[in-house]
């Protein structure tokens, strides 16, 4: 992991820096050809050099949350379109339990968008 990355996670309060860590292996044990960089001060989580979702926290809850990048052609009833476009948001409270089952299912739809062609990648 980068210098600058390890800080993002390492900076950040309990119970927000477990939650974000515990968020990432999730989101990396997706699939082999998931990367981690940072974008925008964030990590960012590329499928074959694609940005595919990023990891954030709420600037009013404090809330760590996942940011799908091409969510707008995912419908879930905890995905959280608010005024972007293009992206949706999944929001984690970090007191409780993370609902795996529930993160799983919407990331693995979010790649199946880079897999099945919807989301072109250039290779």
């Amino acid at each position: 992991m980068l210098e600058e990355l390890q800080n993002y996670y390492l900076k950040k309060e309990e119970p927000n820096k477990s939650c974000l860590l515990a968020l990432r292996s999730i989101i990396l044990e997706q699939d082999e050809n998931i990367t981690e960089t940072q974008k925008y001060g964030m990590p960012c989580f590329c499928y074959k050099k694609k940005m595919f979702c990023y990891l954030w926290t709420d600037k009013k809850t404090d809330e760590p949350y996942i940011l799908i990048v091409e969510g707008k052609y995912l419908d879930h009833p905890q995905l959280e379109q608010g005024d972007r476009s293009r992206m949706k948001i999944f929001r984690v409270n970090p007191i409780k339990d993370l609902p795996i089952k529930t993160i799983n299912g919407v990331l693995q739809k979010a790649l199946d968008l880079y897999r099945n062609g919807i989301i072109e990648i250039k290779e």
